[in-house]
């Protein structure tokens, strides 16, 4: 190859690589995005917020202008206008002289909110402030804080009352001070009760806080600070071993012991339309994961809930695991990662209704819809960019047309700015679109969403609702059906099935009518054709054997006595039974529709074999070994004879039950489940009279034969399984000595 061709071939290997770099997204972070399926399965997802920038103290230009650094960040929040406010403890050392004149250090505290501008440049700080009496004051432990279009409110958690201060000029200049809210006072607060405040909300016409000794729940209060009430309290278990001894406590020890009643919250929000967030770790990890496990969507043992000015959680859990962080948890450490559920300590609202909660067990974040779906999950714990080493605190922050996530790390005293991706705005907009009943865009949006990532089952529910509020049923049930959802299925197939009976509903009396005519005439057919063989002598035919069992089923004490005595059935009729049995339940389990198997499951033709014939036959042989003890008039094959044919209404139930599948939707599945109950029922009812009848038991002596029939059954099953085991046993022994022998020699 010469010059030339090396030259051009070069040349298109450098397009080649520009145009994969240009089309293809790279996201190369500290941690991985994702979501969970149906099932819980753990799905990668691209980033919808990458880290773009770290802030310290001296990034921030907090030391520089303060001469102290971020110590002991408490929280952070952001306003309309996109400053930032952190709430901080900060500490420093100086040098000093003891009263001897030697040189020493002296620790110098400093209690504050720290204002960055939207920059993360330093903007003021609130240390000392002159209260309402004209004193310098100043905090002392402020935990948390919320910032309003008008006012600062400052949870002052050791001076038991909440600062407010005025915020003026879109928060440019420095706030002035407005009045301070002491501890509330009501009858209803338990005695010795100690009130510190860790988190403050407000509306500027209500104040809610979050006392860290308060388990009643958020204290509401008007904005004079008076009392008006509790909050979404938490409950929480309480063993039986803990009642039993409630019995025995004094009045004293009750009230203390009352405190375990209900769980204390950690942190709380209030989003633009006056509802309250909050959240809670204290509940017990075992609670918190049969929640999880169970998919239980109430708010009983919920870490966050979405609270009305009542106090009624109203929060959406239409996910497929109730929002609480993460799904799948170890319960064993592996290479020192958390175990267990979530330990959820903050939540921020975001843009179309998401909200983010943070998981300090995995320094992670977790946002969902208003519905309750997870949208992503990123975040992990390490010193890379992205990833944080203790996470305390999360906002939300729109400036300029671009909303960032803000995350607070309490170990570095860092500030970690995420920055929303085009596949995050893709996320935005389709919500934005949903919400705003845009329908036709929000499919657009959604398809472009699966572009990127396939794999995410929340995209497919939402295009699936897009598509069946614009009337389009058909595409509705498919999108629904990617995502195993079967709930949104049937309610499209609900829509579908009405637009289909408008359009036929000449069909639908003629199907009907045609079933019920056909089957008429079937039974009286089979009634003929009994009543003329009741009354003939000689063989009879397959046909009238197999016929018998319809006269059988509705006469059982004469239909078994003529099936033993007079040979109206025959081995090969009960054989033809069971098998027909096999064959229905085949066809139950391959032919049911999406909404009762949206995973396509079924059992082959050997499966369904065993699953009757086995228990046939433990029935048969137990019960003739029984029956022989007890002046049984059976013989095994009276007995055989008998059950096979009991089977018969499994066949005129299943099928019927099965092809209803197809035409009733989930939430109609009691009439699916009303006929397959009544089949086992009438089978069951069969096979008790047919056993009476062939033995000419009476009623009290065949029930308890029955019953000794099971317990047979049960213990011919584990003889089989002890001698199958000692086989098994017998046959390793032996390959074990062959092996032996084999290498010795």
């Amino acid at each position: 190859m010469n010059k030339k061709s090396l030259r051009i071939a070069a040349g298109m290997l450098m397009c080649l690589v520009t145009i994969l770099v240009t089309l293809l997204p790279i996201y190369a972070t500290a941690y991985s995005s994702y979501t969970y399926s149906i099932d819980g399965t753990q799905l990668d997802s691209p980033n919808a917020y990458e880290p773009d920038k770290l802030y310290n103290s001296e990034a921030t230009k907090i030391y520089q202008n303060t001469g102290f650094n971020l110590t002991e960040p408490q929280d952070i929040v952001v306003d309309v206008d996109g400053n930032i406010y952190i709430v901080d403890v900060a500490t420093r050392e100086l040098d000093d002289y003891d009263s001897s004149g030697n040189p020493t250090t002296r620790t110098e505290k400093l209690h504050r909110v720290v204002c960055l501008d939207p920059y993360f440049q330093f903007r003021y700080q609130i240390t000392n402030f002159e209260n309402d009496m004209g004193a310098t004051d100043s905090f002392n432990n402020p935990s948390g804080m919320c910032v309003t279009n008008d006012k600062i409110y400052i949870a002052d958690t050791d001076n038991k009352r909440i600062v407010v201060f005025n915020r003026s000029d879109g928060g440019r200049t420095h706030p002035t001070f407005d009045r301070i809210i002491k501890e509330p006072e009501a009858d209803v607060f338990p005695d010795g009760s100690i009130y510190k405040p860790i988190a403050v909300a407000s509306d500027d016409n209500h104040i809610y806080v979050v006392s860290s000794t308060t388990y009643m729940g958020v204290i509401s209060m008007n904005m004079q600070g008076e009392f008006q009430g509790f909050v979404g309290a938490q409950k929480v278990s309480v063993s039986a071993l803990t009642l039993f001894w409630r019995l025995f406590q004094t009045e004293e020890q009750k009230a203390q012991s009352q405190k375990i009643v209900a769980t204390e919250l950690n942190n709380i929000v209030m989003d633009e339309k006056g509802f309250i967030y909050v959240t809670t770790s204290s509940i017990k990890d075992k609670d918190q994961q049969n929640a999880i496990n169970k998919k239980d969507k109430s708010s009983t043992y919920a870490p966050v809930k979405k609270l009305n000015t009542n106090g009624d959680d109203i929060m959406n859990r239409n996910g497929f695991y109730p929002p609480s962080g993460e799904v799948k948890v170890a319960n064993v450490s592996r290479n020192n990662e958390a175990t267990g559920p979530s330990r959820i300590i903050d939540v921020a609202v975001g843009p179309e209704g998401t909200w983010s909660i943070i998981d300090e067990k995995r320094q992670r974040v977790f946002t969902y819809d208003k519905n309750g779906n997870l949208l992503f999950a990123f975040g992990d714990s390490g010193k890379q960019l992205g990833n944080l080493e203790s996470i305390e605190s999360i906002a939300y922050q729109n400036f300029n047309g671009t909303d960032n996530i803000i995350l607070l790390d309490k170990q570095t005293c860092s500030i970690t700015k995420y920055k929303r991706t085009e596949y995050g705005d893709l996320l935005i907009t389709a919500l934005k679109h949903d919400n705003e009943r845009k329908y036709e865009l929000a499919v657009t949006d959604y398809d472009n969403i699966l572009q990127r990532n396939i794999n995410f089952d929340t995209a497919y529910i939402g295009k699936a609702k897009s598509l069946y509020r614009g009337g389009n049923y058909t595409e509705a049930m498919e999108q629904y059906s990617f995502a195993y959802n079967t709930d949104g299925y049937s309610q499209a197939f609900k829509m579908y099935r009405k637009d289909w009976v408008s359009k036929y509903i000449v069909i639908v009396p003629i199907v009907v009518v045609v079933v019920v005519v056909g089957l008429t005439f079937f039974f009286k057919y089979a009634a003929k054709v009994n009543a003329k063989t009741a009354v003939t002598s000689g063989k009879r035919t397959f046909a009238q054997e197999i016929l018998f069992a319809f006269h059988l089923m509705f006469h059982p004490f004469d239909g078994y006595w003529d099936l033993k005595h007079e040979k109206r059935g025959s081995v090969r009729g009960a054989i033809f039974y069971a098998a027909v049995t096999i064959l229905v339940f085949t066809y139950q389990s391959v032919g049911r529709s999406y909404m009762y198997n949206p995973r396509g499951t079924y059992s082959s033709i050997g499966t369904q074999m065993g699953a009757v014939l086995i228990p046939i036959a433990l029935w048969v042989v137990s019960n003739w070994c029984l029956t022989t003890l007890f002046e049984g008039e059976g013989s095994l094959k009276d007995i055989f004879i008998a059950t096979s044919y009991s089977l018969t209404p499994l066949p005129l139930m299943i099928i019927p039950a099965t092809l209803l599948t197809h035409i009733l939707a989930s939430s109609e599945s009691g009439i699916i489940t009303l006929l397959n109950s009544f089949a086992w029922i009438w089978v069951g009812l069969l096979i008790f009279f047919g056993i009476m009848v062939t033995h000419d038991y009476s009623i009290i002596k065949n029930a308890a034969m029955c019953i000794g029939t099971i317990v047979g059954m049960a213990f011919i099953m584990f003889i089989v399984i002890l001698f199958a085991t000692l086989v098994s046993d017998m046959f390793g022994l032996v390959k074990n000595i062959i092996t032996e022998i084999t290498y010795r020699m």
